[in-house]
C-alpha cells in the first residue's frame, strides 16, 4: 500500500497512539497500523480505532504512569 501523503511504501508495525485529552495525554504502545517510513503517517484499520476508543473512553486501568515534562515555547523564546 502506498502512502497517501508521500507516496512511500507503507510497512506494517507496532507503534504508539498518542492522544490528548484536556489536560491529560494518553498513550497506548503496540498498536497494529501501517506505518510510512518516509513521513511517518500512520493508518489504523477500523477495528483498532474502535479497539483505541474503547480503552481510552472505558477508563480502563493503564499498565503504567509517567511524567512528562511540559514547556511554554513562547516563554522560552
Amino acid at each position: 500500500m502506498k502512502c497517501n501523503i508521500c507516496g512511500g511504501l507503507m510497512n506494517e508495525e507496532e507503534t504508539t497512539y498518542t492522544l490528548q485529552i484536556e489536560d491529560k495525554f494518553v498513550m497506548i504502545e503496540n498498536v497494529p497500523a501501517k506505518v510510512c517510513p518516509q513521513c511517518g503517517e500512520k493508518l489504523f484499520s477500523p477495528e483498532v480505532v474502535e479497539r483505541l476508543q474503547m480503552t481510552i473512553w472505558n477508563n480502563e486501568k493503564p499498565e503504567k504512569t509517567i511524567k512528562t515534562l511540559i514547556f511554554n515555547y513562547k516563554k522560552a523564546v
